[in-house]
């Protein structure tokens, strides 16, 4: 009997401190992400991810400014409870080509009627990333209807030599 005991409490302890580990992972993710969405030069043509594992934070996507990279590893060193930030951000080639591409891009789509509505927000959900003619997309939308849109006023911008649709539909 109470060696039944024992083994029920230390299970019981094990299931608090997991319940801890995963909540303390939410938390951490949480602030990773509102760290690097509050970056002042983030903006619609970059992709800033990251994976969290423990106290170690991987940051992910492409920028479009190398100081943008470099700031995003910065503020999450910050985070209390980050031990370790592995930053394979991509810079972006300079290029007027793609410059161009990123605009023409950017009002096809947020100049579409269905999809004017991303582009109030304050971080637009559709994020437009030109890599030597190449155009990839990222973020959530509201349903498929809206992801096909994005796409086809992607590819119907001259200059672009294709079209990768990264996004996700929330529906």
């Amino acid at each position: 009997m109470k060696r039944s005991l024992v083994v029920i409490s230390l299970l019981c302890a094990l299931g608090t401190v997991f319940a801890q580990g995963n909540r303390s992972a939410e938390r951490l993710t949480r602030q990773v992400r509102h760290e690097l969405v509050m970056l002042p030069y983030y903006n619609v043509f970059d992709n800033l991810a990251f994976k969290v594992d423990g106290s170690t934070v991987t940051l992910l996507g492409q920028v479009s400014r190398p100081t943008l990279k470099s700031d995003a590893e910065k503020v999450v060193k910050g985070i209390e409870g980050v031990e370790k930030v592995v930053n394979q951000i991509q810079v972006l080639p300079v290029s007027p080509d793609d410059d161009r591409i990123r605009l023409a891009v950017y009002r096809a789509i947020y100049g579409h009627s269905s999809l004017q509505r991303y582009g109030l927000q304050a971080v637009p959900p559709i994020h437009i990333i030109v890599n030597k003619g190449n155009v990839t997309l990222e973020g959530v939308v509201a349903n498929e209807a809206d992801k096909n849109i994005a796409n086809i006023q992607a590819k119907s911008v001259p200059g672009v030599f294709g079209v990768a649709n990264n996004l996700r539909a929330e529906k």
